[in-house]
């Protein structure tokens, strides 16, 4: 069933992780791989946030990460490293 899931490989995730934030305070903060994966996943499917699939965590979660990241320029940060550094090469 888990099939039609969007799941980061570790090649993405390694991508990612050098430019996702370490000032966490608080609780310790759900694992990123599977709560952007369940971001990604809410993105490309266009389902609510609340009908997100349990495999990705609590969905309150996957949404507020995906507002504050927003609000902090954190996404945009991302995206622009993600650009900045290329793609795959095609023929």
């Amino acid at each position: 069933m888990d099939d039609h899931l969007f799941w980061l490989t570790d090649e993405q995730f390694v991508r990612l992780a050098p430019h996702l934030p370490t000032d966490t305070r608080g609780k310790a903060r759900v694992d990123d791989r599977r709560v952007i994966s369940g971001i990604i996943h809410v993105l490309k499917s266009g389902c609510r946030w609340v009908d997100a699939p349990s495999a990705y965590g609590p969905r309150k979660t996957l949404y507020n990460r995906f507002v504050r990241w927003g609000d902090k320029g954190i996404w945009q940060n991302i995206f622009h490293a993600l650009a900045s550094a290329g793609g795959p090469h095609r023929r």
